[in-house]
């Protein structure tokens, strides 16, 4: 029997010996960042996504072992289990299969067949499925079954109730049950129709709509479930039912001399018709939407991790603007820290149209704090209010850039227990606009204030199953805050409990710590914050930073447990310990071949390529040896080298910047030809929506991503992307634009 060890070395493609490390360090406790980062000598460095994927599946196959062995005590509790059914229900590799075993012998309710049961017509079921009443009449058989006082009155009423038996013996027959739900799966179509032709909707192309289940795409599933649950669309399943019949009757029927035979047949075509079909279809539609809502949710993890990941713009101050029309749009000046300033709110917009008094403030907030920038949310009047900012910026005497910063969730925090706790005296719509101020200066911190799925980077997210969208999107948070890292002295309690290993009460237990007992001063001292233990610690240390503190390790993503190492490593190397603050290390793979005793020797005509190319494989060599020298493994030596070189590096200095612009266009001033450079707002499974710098973003579909097929727009773009884009098409009444990044020269 395959272990479940066996079945995820198998799965993912890995070796044995990653797969039971793996398990071991989840099981005591170990978080997916903290293996990823600190275990890769263990999981041999299994990436966050892959463990993320690993600790799903091993979830599943525990739980497929654990149903296996609920199932086998039940059946062997009332006397049915055998050897050959306990054989096939521990074969079993999907938990569908173990509930198809186990339906023959699961309690049922008033079924007719348990009430013809109980009438004492299981015998006469028995015989006629075994098919060997070559003479008399069926009445003439059923006749010995006739029973007032147990409600049988007659020889029909009899062989009625042993029809239902076998309608229900046929319909709990695994076998069968898998064998029909494979056709029914790959043959069959998935229909819509309009509940009302005559009413207009978003669901016009599914009013008489047809496609093969193989074949239609998850975000129609999807699709065709809300017009459904709308009641709009009418939904059913065109399977091959003749085919799957004919499978039946050549299953069951083997002799067709028997009397019975009729009745049989009928009894074979209300177990599919009346059990089978239904109960097929249900599971089907459910695995099917199951299906759209893993990948629906696959896109919405993808979409935000760019989106969290977005360079910070620092040492900027910055001028938020919450867009808004009656109410006005709510101003708010930060510093470079993410302190507010000052705020108030201007009416640029109909209706009350006060256009020159509201630039005539907002330039004295630009003159007064000296603002670097302007921050603009994206929703209602954005693109109104870029209008207005872009043609008060001309007025200047010195360059300010403004930028679109994507406001999803900002209301929901503006309103929440967080945003009143960090503004109890302020107004709650201005906290939106401090909030999208600093998700400029700092994306991460600021939006880990919010659920994710409220960060609205998805398609059809409040259809998704919450539970598993919430889990997927807190992974996703999780892997982008400890690649990042926190800064223990300044980090939120929304921010530090996404650290590995801390628990939201512990993470405000450090908050509390800190006012109490002002900065840390090293890391260790997180071991006498309230209910942080050994574990935690562990888990968390190497993930917190402390910027200029007493230990100049405890500034970078080297973890505690290393610093012994590390020191060696620098002592080896001939560097000191004050070369990790003034970051002395700009010669450190030279000095590693050397003090590996690996000399690199080139002669005069060897090309700068290969040099370079030996350069490499000797460093590598060296560091190899290096590691042996200090018994450390190799993984753990490359990170300590790659801190000591960029110490405390921040990853999303590789992530595309925020595009920041001085003027404005309208759809009036474009046409098709003209080549844009635009940020990726959201990707779909059919293309990608791109801002572009006019009210509406513009749709790239998938068959213009690139000159080449292209099966995920996922394989392409990201959400924070800069792209250069070819305008297609313009329907300026419908407010759609048409892109292509085909052949566009960047």
């Amino acid at each position: 029997m395959d272990t479940i060890t066996n079945r995820l070395t198998a799965e993912l493609g890995i070796r044995e010996k990653q797969a039971a490390d793996t398990i071991k360090l989840l099981d005591e406790g170990c978080t997916v960042p903290f293996i990823a980062r600190y275990r890769k000598e263990a999981t041999g460095g299994l990436d966050d996504q892959v463990l993320r994927e690993f600790h799903k599946r091993l979830t599943y196959l525990r739980n497929l072992d654990e149903r296996k062995e609920e199932v086998i005590r039940l059946i062997d509790e009332q006397g049915k289990l055998t050897d050959e059914l306990k054989a096939k229900i521990l074969k079993a590799d999907v938990l569908q299969r173990v509930e198809d075993l186990y339906r023959p012998y699961k309690q049922k309710r008033k079924t007719r067949a348990v009430k013809a049961r109980e009438k004492g017509l299981e015998p006469l079921a028995e015989l006629i499925m075994k098919q060997k009443q070559h003479t008399g009449s069926p009445q003439g058989i059923a006749a010995a079954y006739i029973n007032p006082d147990l409600g049988v009155n007659s020889a029909e009423e009899a062989l009625q109730g042993a029809m239902d038996i076998i309608a229900e013996t046929v319909s709990d027959n695994a076998d069968f049950r898998a064998v029909i739900r494979q056709r029914t799966f790959k043959r069959s179509h998935l229909s819509s129709t309009a509940a009302d032709r005559a009413k207009r909707s978003v669901y016009e192309m599914y009013y008489d709509y047809t496609e093969p289940m193989t074949k239609i795409a998850n975000h129609r599933v999807l699709a065709i479930n809300r017009g459904e649950k709308e009641e709009l669309l009418k939904v059913s399943l065109i399977s091959p039912d003749e085919d799957i019949m004919f499978y039946l009757k050549r299953s069951v029927i083997k002799d067709r001399r028997a009397v019975t035979t009729a009745y049989l047949e009928q009894a074979i075509q209300d177990a599919y018709k009346r059990l089978i079909a239904p109960s097929i279809q249900r599971e089907i539609r459910s695995t099917l939407t199951e299906r759209a809502e893993e990948d629906a949710i696959k896109v919405f993890a993808r979409n935000t991790r760019p989106l969290l990941m977005i360079p910070p713009v620092k040492d900027m101050r910055v001028l938020a603007i919450d867009p808004g029309l009656r109410t006005g749009s709510k101003v708010a000046v930060l510093d470079e820290t993410g302190k507010l300033l000052e705020y108030g709110t201007i009416y640029p917009h109909p209706p009350q149209k006060k256009v020159r008094e509201a630039a005539a403030y907002v330039k004295k907030l630009i003159e007064k704090h000296g603002v670097g920038i302007i921050s603009i949310g994206n929703g209602t009047a954005s693109r109104e209010t870029e209008q207005f900012v872009s043609g008060l910026l001309k007025d200047l005497d010195r360059t300010v850039y403004y930028t679109i910063v994507n406001e999803a969730g900002a209301s929901i925090y503006s309103a929440s227990e967080l945003g009143t706790e960090e503004y109890p005296d302020i107004d709650v719509s201005i906290r939106g606009a401090i909030s999208i101020g600093r998700r400029l200066q700092d994306p991460l911190a600021e939006l880990v204030k919010i659920d994710p799925k409220h960060i609205g980077v998805g398609q059809y997210q409040h259809d998704l199953n919450q539970t598993k969208l919430s889990e997927a999107l807190t992974g996703v948070v999780e892997d982008c805050v400890n690649s990042v890292g926190v800064d223990l002295n300044t980090a939120s309690a929304p921010l530090l409990k996404y650290v590995s290993g801390i628990a939201p009460q512990v993470a405000k237990n450090i908050v509390s710590w800190r006012d109490e007992n002002g900065v840390f001063a090293v890391r260790k001292q997180l071991k006498k914050v309230k209910r942080l233990g050994p574990k935690a610690f562990e888990q968390c240390a190497g993930f917190l930073r402390i910027s200029a503190g007493k230990e100049p390790l405890d500034a970078t993503a080297v973890h505690p447990e290393s610093y012994k190492t590390a020191y060696a490593f620098i002592s080896m190397l001939g560097y000191a310990k004050k070369d990790i603050v003034s970051g002395g290390f700009k010669d450190i793979d030279e000095r590693i071949v050397k003090a590996a005793g690996n000399n690199l020797e080139m002669s005069a005509g060897d090309s700068k390529s290969r040099q370079d190319g030996a350069q490499t494989a000797c460093s590598r060599t060296a560091l190899e040896n290096i590691a042996r020298e200090l018994d450390v493994g190799l993984p753990t030596l490359r990170d300590i080298v790659q801190e000591l070189k960029k110490p405390g590096r921040d990853p999303r200095e590789d992530m595309p910047k925020p595009v920041f612009r001085s003027d404005v266009l309208s759809m009036k001033d474009l046409k098709p030809g003209m080549v844009l450079t635009g940020t990726v707002r959201n990707v779909v499974n059919f293309g990608a929506f791109v801002d572009i710098g006019v009210k509406q973003d513009g749709l790239v579909h998938i068959s213009q991503l690139a000159n080449r097929y292209v099966k995920n727009p996922m394989d392409i773009v990201s959400v924070g992307d800069n792209v250069k884009v070819k305008i297609l098409t313009i329907d300026q009444d419908r407010g759609k634009i048409s892109l292509s990044m085909k052949a566009v020269k960047e």
